[in-house]
């Protein structure tokens, strides 16, 4: 765990990679260190890096990267399989792969499980990267190699499995051979004491006899079946192994052939690389030679526009007097503007008054018309009242003249309808007179109720009516007003507008002269 054994172990896997001026870095006294292992450790997964990304051009996946810190202080044995397991795929990769394959074949089974198992996560897990670089068919290739690897070992393993139990079938003859040898043996010594017997083939050793020879028969050829399966296996089993080396041999073509594009790739790139650097080294020579051809256009236009800021500058001299004075008149139109507004609020109040003065104006007018032609049918009714008065006056003096003549037919007459009339009629006729006085009293009482609510509630629509005209005409005398400030406001805007706009140009050329010197 200190990195020595494994350092000395990539100096032999590529010496000319590993050599000896790396190899003088990893100390080897290095004890209980663990900060020296560390190190150590460090410097070797660099390298093994280093080779595998800069010699191989594989990228190592972030999964296969052990925990040298584990390895350094506990030993842990999973960290150093990973940090081993890169070394193998080192070994595997490299020029002298072959050598290598050929040592790792000669190891015992289970190792060389234990390696092929190994061998086969790394290629996983980077054949990812790998296989992406190659060109299609080489790609291709390599991937029907590789399956064609995979299915002869898997064929191999079936194979070997096959000769296992072929060999403990065969054990297992031999084993019944040698007891079928023994009881051969102990038969022919029977069979020695028993020759004369065995003449009489009617005798049950006879039969036993002839029954063990047809078993001897047929177990020899049950043998000799056996040993020709176990032949033929075995001429199939090199045959595999004999193309287990040719798909071996050809995988190292394609993974020389996979280096070499991989390489003329990198000259492609290259050269791809330095083609666009020249391509824009032009551009940018162009361009350098354009702006040195509007070097002179720009000295001009520079000359123009110091003239031209001087200009503006007192362009913009008077116009900041100009804004003081515009500010100064605002403030003044601003006073104005309240100015205005509370006289249109005096004159809307004053309106408002002068609006229920004239409507009180007409009511009171009207009443007085009221008045002036109840005057008039006064003077109709006392007019009439006079000839009334006048002929019942004279009517009187008629009567008295004929009461004085005929007091007593009067007299005679009265007490005749008295006579007549009864007492009973004489109320009732009095009652309904009364009765009907009184009505003729409340009706015009009630009449009178009527009018004066009717002209009361006449009055108030008059004055609801002379109030909403009011503030219709100021509503529509304040919305011109505001029609005409609006236009005022835009107005002004407009010329605030474009003042600003000219000072953002002039500003503007004052930053470009100053950009330009």
């Amino acid at each position: 765990t200190n990195g020595v054994a494994m350092a000395q172990v990539l100096h032999e896997i590529d010496a000319a990679w590993f050599d000896k001026v790396w190899l003088s870095r990893i100390k080897e006294d290095v004890g209980d260190n663990w900060r020296i292992k560390a190190s150590n450790l460090k410097k070797v997964l660099q390298g093994i890096t280093d080779y595998y990304h800069e010699f191989l051009g594989q990228q190592i996946s972030e999964d296969l990267l052990p925990d040298l810190s584990q390895i350094s202080e506990h030993s842990d044995p999973v960290e150093l399989g990973r940090l081993l397991q890169l070394i193998l795929g080192c070994a595997v990769n490299c020029e002298k792969k072959q050598e290598h394959i050929q040592v790792i074949m000669t190891l015992e089974e289970s190792v060389q499980h234990v390696v092929m198992a190994a061998i086969q996560e790394l290629m996983s897990k980077e054949i990812v990267g790998f296989v992406s670089e190659l060109p299609g068919d080489l790609e291709q290739q390599l991937k029907r190699t590789l399956e064609e690897l995979n299915e002869v070992l898997a064929e191999k393993e079936e194979l070997k499995q096959r000769c296992q139990e072929l060999d403990l079938q065969v054990a297992a003859l031999q084993e019944e051979k040698s007891s079928l040898m023994s009881e051969n043996e102990l038969m022919n010594d029977r069979l020695d004491q028993l020759d004369g017997s065995l003449d009489d083939t009617n005798t049950a050793v006879a039969k036993k006899y002839f029954n063990a020879q047809m078993q001897l028969e047929q177990l020899q050829e049950e043998n000799f079946r056996l040993e020709t399966a176990k032949d033929d296996y075995r001429v199939h089993c090199e045959e595999l192994e004999k193309q287990l080396v040719e798909l071996q041999h050809r995988n190292d073509e394609l993974t020389s052939l996979a280096e070499e594009s991989r390489a003329l790739k990198d000259e492609i790139d290259v050269l791809r690389t330095l083609a666009d650097k020249t391509n824009k080294l032009e551009s940018t020579v162009e361009v350098y030679r354009k702006k040195l051809e509007d070097l002179n256009d720009f000295r001009r236009q520079v000359k123009s526009l110091q003239e031209t800021n001087m200009m503006y500058m007192h362009n913009t001299v008077s116009l900041e007097e100009e804004l003081k004075k515009a500010n100064a008149a605002r403030a003044q139109l601003e006073t104005y503007k309240r100015q205005v507004q509370e006289l249109h609020n005096k004159l809307s109040e004053e309106s408002k008054r002068a609006d229920t003065l004239a409507f009180e104006q007409k009511r009171l007018e009207e009443k007085h018309e009221a008045l002036i032609k109840e005057k008039e049918r006064l003077i109709v009714q006392r007019d009439a009242l006079k000839e009334t008065n006048e002929e019942l006056r004279c009517s009187q003096m008629q009567q008295d003249h004929l009461n004085q003549t005929d007091a007593s037919a009067v007299k005679s007459y009265e007490n005749l309808a008295a006579e007549i009339l009864p007492v009973e009629y004489r109320e009732m006729f009095i009652r309904l007179q009364h009765e009907n006085k009184m009505l003729h009293l409340q009706q015009e009482g009630s009449e009178n109720e009527q009018i004066v609510e009717l002209q009361e509630k006449l009055e108030q629509k008059h004055r609801t009516i002379n109030e909403l005209e009011t503030e219709n005409r100021l509503s529509k005398e304040r919305v011109g007003e505001l029609q005409q400030q609006i236009e005022d406001l835009q107005k002004t805007l407009q010329e605030q507008e474009s003042k600003t706009e000219g000072e953002g140009v002039e500003a503007s050329q004052h930053y470009i002269v100053g950009s330009n010197h």
